[in-house]
Parts: structure tokens; sequence; C-alpha cells
């Protein structure tokens, strides 16, 4: 009796350590390719497309203006804050300034700015199409005009759009602040990772 249950104690500390080691394998292994996607970044070799953060609700209400932020779907104060880390992860990487775009939405300009990483200009290639979309094919074609008339840089630059736009360019479905990474030194801008907001 006491055998066997010397040997299943064994048995599962063996995998425990199994488990453990695998576990810091992957880690290490995640780790690398996050620590290779800021070098890109840092570089220029690679363009940063970002959802905005923490946004509560779909779309904007039926008569929202881009005059008017009070009639639009805003940040969240969580929002704000998830913003401010996020530009905090890129001072973290050594990256202090860098060419910030983003679409005339006011959640993603308030985005935009809570970065605190340079000046903010709008570009109408990221401005929402989730109330027309019948603009996507457009709106998606001058995104990719954009980005193909950029060259490799020396600077960080950083997108700020919205979920249809990265979707509709990359296939991905972003969660609130998560950053897609693009490859500027191959054709088609193919997507290099992902990644995910700071954790509030």
């Amino acid at each position: 009796m006491n055998n066997g249950f010397a040997r299943m104690a064994v048995m599962l500390w063996l995998m425990l350590a199994f488990s453990i080691s695998a576990f810091a394998q992957v880690e290490k292994k995640e780790s690398k390719e996050v620590a290779e996607l800021w070098r890109a970044i840092k570089a220029g070799e690679a363009l940063v497309i970002m959802r905005h953060a923490l946004a509560p609700g779909t779309g904007d209400p039926a008569e929202f203006s881009l005059d008017d932020c009070q009639t639009q779907r805003n940040l969240s104060a969580e929002g704000w804050a998830q913003a401010r880390q996020i530009g905090q992860s890129f001072r973290d990487q050594g990256i202090l300034n860098a060419r910030i775009y983003t679409s005339a939405w006011c959640r993603c300009r308030d985005t935009a700015v809570a970065l605190d990483l340079g000046e903010v200009k709008t570009l109408p290639a990221l401005n929402s199409f989730f109330q027309a979309p019948g603009r996507e094919t457009f709106q998606t074609r001058q995104l990719t005009y954009w980005l193909q008339s950029q060259p490799v840089l020396s600077a960080t630059t950083v997108l700020v759009t919205h979920q249809v736009n990265i979707t509709a360019l990359t296939g991905i479905f972003p969660r609130s602040g998560e950053m897609i990474v693009l490859d500027l030194m191959r054709e088609g801008f193919p997507v290099l990772g992902r990644l995910s907001p700071p954790a509030l």
C-alpha cells in the first residue's frame, strides 16, 4: 500500500515537473517573440496598428457627429487608463517618441493622445466604416495605398483605428487596445504578431 502510494506520488511529482518545464519553455519562447516584435517596431521595420482603448458599447448613436464627442461612444475611465498604460509599454521599451496617426473618431483620438508619444495626426483612411459597410473596400484600399507609400522608417509608427478596419486589413478581430504588428519589409505587410494591452 505504501509502495503504491509512493509510486503515485513520484509520478505526480514528475508530471508536475514536466508541466512546469513545458510552461517555462513556452513562456521563454513567447518572451523572445515579443522582444523581436518590439525590436522591429523600434527599428521602423514594422508598424503598429491598434484598436482604440476600452469604450463600452457597439458603434455610435444614429445621429452622432464627428465634431461633437458627446454624441459618440467614448473611452471609459478604464479606457483612458488602458491607453496610458499602452503608452508606458512603449516607453518601457525605450520608445519615447513615435509618429501617431488616428481615426477622426473621438475614442481613437483620445487613445492616441493618451499614449503621450508625440504629435497626433488624423488619417482619414483609418476612419470607421462600421455604420457604412459599403465603404469597407474603399477604406481598406486607401489604407493599403498609404502603407505602400511608407518607406522603411527610422521612427516608430502607430495607427489607432477601429476593429472593423483592422479585421478588413488583417483578418484579425482585435480586442480593445490590442496592437497588431505589420511587417513593412515584406510585400503585402503580413502580420508579424500581436501585442496584448497591459492588464488593468
